[in-house]
């Protein structure tokens, strides 16, 4: 499995690449939500439902990263970080 196929590793890549730009980013854009794809900065919403609805538009189920710019890190379930797709 190459590492863009692993959900995981893709999901950690999209962490360090907002925490690598997290300085930058409380100072432009606190209080927005960000989404990062691919290790990638792919825009800010002013809300959490305008980011997902933006992400799952491009992206489908992802793996991709939504935060809270100077907020704490989400704490979600591993059911809603890791979903593996079913074999048909």
């Amino acid at each position: 499995m190459s590492e863009s196929a692993d959900p995981v590793v893709a999901l950690e890549a999209d962490i360090r690449a907002f925490e690598a730009r997290q300085p930058e980013l409380e100072q432009a854009h606190r209080g927005k939500f960000v989404v990062f794809f691919s290790g990638q900065l792919v825009g800010t919403w002013d809300t959490f439902d305008a980011a997902a609805a933006d992400a799952v538009k491009r992206f489908g189920r992802g793996p991709y990263l939504i935060r809270l710019v100077g907020g704490p890190p989400a704490a979600l379930p591993a059911s809603v970080l890791y979903r593996p797709t079913l074999a048909a």
